[in-house]
Parts: C-alpha cells; structure tokens; sequence
C-alpha cells in the first residue's frame, strides 16, 4: 500500500464523510462507470465549481473500487449495494489516486511540484512490483509500461483530483503549462495500463490545450452535459430531506427554515433545468444551525473583482441588473474562461459561470443565490471604478436611514446623483431598469432585511416590500417606483393593491412584529429627469401587533 498507489486514504475519509448527520448517498455514481471499467481504456474529465462535492466523489470512486481496503461496510448501506454487479466491481482493482492541488511544503516551480508526483508514485510502484526491471531516472509513464509488460494484469484506475490547480500558481510559466498537459498526455494517453481515468477540476480540461494532447477525455460540464449532473449539488429532495434530520438532531431553537435554504443557496442549474444546490453551504447552515455566508474565498480566482478587473465598463450594467435579481442574456464560452486576461462581456461573464458565482440557463446568466448576492453587493460597495453602481450602492445606508426618518429630501438627492453621462440603465425604459435602480439605492436594506419584488402585470411601475429579517429592522417597507406619475400616485397603488394586508399576513406567518409599515412612493419624471418622493407611516393594527 503506497501514498498514490492503494492507498487507504479515500477509504479513511470517504467513511468519515459517510458517518456524518448530513452525509448524503450519491454512490449510484458508480454504477454508471461500471461500464467504462468493463471495457477498459477510458476517460472522462468532471468539472464544477468549488465546493460542490468533487473531492468527495473522487474518494468514493478510490474507497469502492481499490484493493487497499475491504470497503463493504462503508457500502452495503448505501444505493451501490444494491446495484448487479456491486460485488464484481467492490475492491478488485489497483487504484492510483492523486490529489493534484497538494503542493507540499516549499514547493516554489513547476519541476519541484511535478517531481514531487513522480517520486511518491515510482516509489509506490517499484514496492508493488518488485520483480519489474525499473532503471532509475524512468519517466512515470515508463515504469507503468515495463511493469504492464512483465505482468500484463497490471491496470489501472486512476483518480486525479483538482487537475487543473497548478494553472493558478503563481510560479508556473506558458512553458510549464505545456510540459503538464504533455506528462499528462504521456501518463494516459492509449496506454494499455489505464483501465479508466476520472478526472477532476474547475475548468474544462481540452481548453487548455490548441492541439490533441487530451483529446481522450469526454467532458462533463454542468452547463452543457447533462450526465453526472445529479450527483454534485443537492438536489429539491435531497434538500427536502436534509432539512427534516435538521428539525429530528438539531436540539437548539431552529434558526434555519427550508425556504431560508432555498434563498440562501439554491439557484444553479443543470443543462436540462433541475435547480441545484451548493451542498458545502446548505450542510454547514444546518450544522451551524445559522443561515450565513459560507463562500470561502481561497486566492483571486475566488474574488469576483478578479474577472471584471480589465473590462469594467463592459459589464457594468449587467451587473446593476443581476443585483436586481434579473438575468441577462449572454453566450457562454467555456473556452474563454481559460484566457489569461478577460477582456469581453462574453468572457468575463462565462469564467464567472465556471467558476459558480453566476448561473446559467436558457441563455441569461444570473445571480443564483443570496450567498453570492451579498458577494456580489460587498464588491460592489467596495470598488469605484464601477462608477454610478458604486456610487448608488455606497449611498444605501443613507437611502435607508432617510426612508426610515422620512427625509424625503435626502432621499431625493441621492437619487438626483445617479444623473450624469454615464447612466444609461436610468432610462427607465423597462421594468427591470426601475427595478436595478432601487436595488441599489436600498442595497443596504438587504443586510437586515428580505427585499422581495412583488410580480404585477402592466408597465410604468415596480415594487418592492422589505420584509424586516433581523431585529434591527423594527419596521416594514412597502415601495413603489412610478414613471411619469407623483409619489402619491405611488402610495395610492400600494393601497389599492392592498400590500398591507398582504405584508402583514406574512409577517404573522413567520411570527414577527413590526412597529410601524412605511409606505414609499418614488415617482420619477422622465421630461426634466426628476424623482419626487413621499414617505406614508401605516399604523400597524393592535391586534397584529399581539
């Protein structure tokens, strides 16, 4: 048993993964690679984004399928166990599993990092087969085909997780690149010792490369294949039955509601639509039993500003339309995602995709989630090359403070300052313009309350009510925003549509109090480019109030 070759480390924490209250049992996953074990020689490339369970179903596939360990007793619980060929395929073959993203202590250049691999694994392999001719200085490759060549029962299944995190190190060249493809290309590329590959990482694996060195692998996005989909995120169900342990083992009040899970972190998609969940997230909400931010960011390619950096004008709008919770129309190009500077809309927005902070569906990419909402609205407050959005956005705490205390003056002039030469959104053409414009201007809201859009047929008018989340927020909000119609026109929609008695009826679902409902009517004047505001307190009903 070696480091990489049989070694017992997928079987020890793949267990542990399966020990766990929120542990969930997608292991039919290996089932569908039977097949390809069957018929030896192939290879499939995997990719998603951070934190959706790659690495997890990378021990999986080690712990079921290697020598190293007898695993019946992680699996005969599990969906695999019942499965045909369940016993034919458990523990019957040499796995060499290799976590790509471990540099190991100094490690400063390409050589050190790949030469790192290469000895642990000759090394494994000069112990398992002793009786190979292995002349010191032979290449992986090399060694792998004189062991097949003196024992042609010698296969292999290879697990290579996180391929391509030695792209994002700083230390590695053009050069360097090239030479990884080619060692790859060289490992398994027609070798008769590959049973299978499976393969790992975040970006497409053939996009980094012009020629054919890894044209072997078949590809699996999440935004174009549909196959292998179900098994990385939490499907409805799962979820659904995620939260039901939660209510049976969580002996603290509940802080966490199913549909908080759904806000918080549902909002991807697969190719055929089935929305998904981020699965590290939803399991630390419920362990934690808090609804929070648990997007870690581990280096730039986790920073948002990353991609927007070089183009900002180009996607600046859109991102005042995705914090109003719209989509926007977009072409993904996952090749695009790899370029070393992103320069187009299509670019910034596809790498985006790849790497989770945007979903994607039927053409429009959006926000999927309030996880990377409030991503979203941090970077926003924070960089002021974003022009108006930032300038919008850095005025939020105002807005609100003047909402609350009824200055409509103040209120006036912060939305007077989005008026200048660069903010073509404020046209006020269409819904979702109105609707990006109060996002932002109330983008403080959000920390301490649900801002929600209410969905209404007809054109000149948006609205909005801030449901209070935290009990900093004593009081509720009820918006409209009306073109070419006054403020009081506003609150008299509000009245009319009756979104009092709705506000309140939902208030009284969640059991909360609210000490007064504001009703906020913004009308806007498109000929002298004027908004007027008004600020009306309902009196909350004494009965109501409880």
């Amino acid at each position: 048993m070696g480091i990489y070759l049989n070694s017992r480390t997928a079987y020890t924490l793949y267990k542990s993964e399966t020990e766990k209250t929120y542990f969930v049992d997608k292991s039919k996953l290996l089932e569908e690679l039977f097949p390809l074990v069957q018929t030896g020689n192939n290879h499939i490339c995997i990719t998603r984004p951070r934190r959706f369970g790659k690495t997890v179903m990378a021990n999986m596939i080690g712990a079921f399928f290697s020598k190293a360990q007898d695993a019946q007793d992680i699996f005969q619980t599990l969906q695999i166990a019942k499965a045909k060929d369940y016993a034919k395929y458990r523990n019957q073959f040499s796995v060499i599993q290799i976590s790509l993203n471990e540099l190991g202590g100094r490690c400063g250049s390409y050589g050190e990092y790949i030469g790192r691999i290469e000895k642990r694994l000759v090394r494994d392999l000069k112990r398992a087969y002793p009786k190979a001719e292995i002349e010191d200085g032979e290449s992986v490759s090399d060694v792998l085909l004189e062991i097949y060549a003196s024992d042609d029962t010698a296969r292999f299944i290879f697990v290579l997780d996180e391929w391509d995190f030695i792209f994002h190190q700083s230390f590695i060249t053009e050069q360097d690149k090239k030479a990884y493809l080619t060692f790859l290309r060289e490992l398994l590329k027609d070798k008769p010792y590959v049973v299978l590959a499976y393969m790992t990482g975040i970006l497409p694996i053939a996009k980094y490369s012009s020629g054919s060195e890894l044209n072997m692998f078949s590809e699996f996005t999440l935004a174009s294949e549909e196959r292998f989909s179900e098994y990385f995120g939490f499907t409805e169900n799962e979820v659904d039955e995620l939260f039901e342990r939660y209510r049976e083992y969580n002996s603290k009040p509940p802080q966490v509601s199913r549909e908080g899970l759904k806000l918080w972190y549902d909002g991807y998609h697969t190719k055929t639509g089935e929305r998904l969940y981020n699965p590290r997230s939803v399991v630390m909400s419920l362990s934690n039993n808090n609804l929070g931010n648990y997007w870690t960011s581990s280096g730039p390619y986790d920073e948002i500003f990353y991609y927007i950096r070089n183009n900002v004008d180009a996607v600046r709008d859109d991102l005042a339309l995705m914090v109003s919770g719209a989509s926007v129309p977009v072409r993904i190009q996952e090749y695009a995602a790899t370029a070393q500077e992103l320069r187009t809309k299509e670019e910034i927005l596809s790498a985006m995709v790849v790497y989770g902070f945007l979903s994607y569906e039927n053409g429009t990419v959006s926000i999927p989630n309030k996880e990377l909402m409030d991503q979203f609205a941090d970077m926003i407050k924070r960089e002021a090359s974003l022009g108006y959005v930032y300038r919008l956005a850095k005025e939020s705490e105002r807005m609100l403070r003047a909402t609350l205390a009824g200055d409509i003056k103040t209120m006036e002039e912060i939305l007077e300052l989005a008026h200048d030469t660069e903010t073509p959104i404020l046209s006020y053409n269409h819904e979702t313009e109105l609707s990006a414009v109060v996002n932002l201007v109330y983008l403080a809201a959000r920390d301490i309350y649900r801002v929600e859009r209410e969905e209404k047929a007809g054109k000149g008018f948006v609205d909005f009510v801030f449901y209070p989340e935290l009990p900093a927020a004593t009081d509720g909000i009820i918006l409209e925003l009306k073109v070419d119609h006054s403020p009081e026109e506003a609150i008299a929609q509000i009245k009319e549509k009756n979104y009092v008695l709705s506000f309140m009826g939902r208030m009284e679902q969640k059991r909360r109090k609210t000490e007064r409902i504001l009703l906020v009517g913004i009308g806007y004047d498109k000929e002298k480019k004027k908004h007027h505001c008004k600020v009306e307190e309902w009196k909350t009903l004494d009965s109501f109030r409880g």
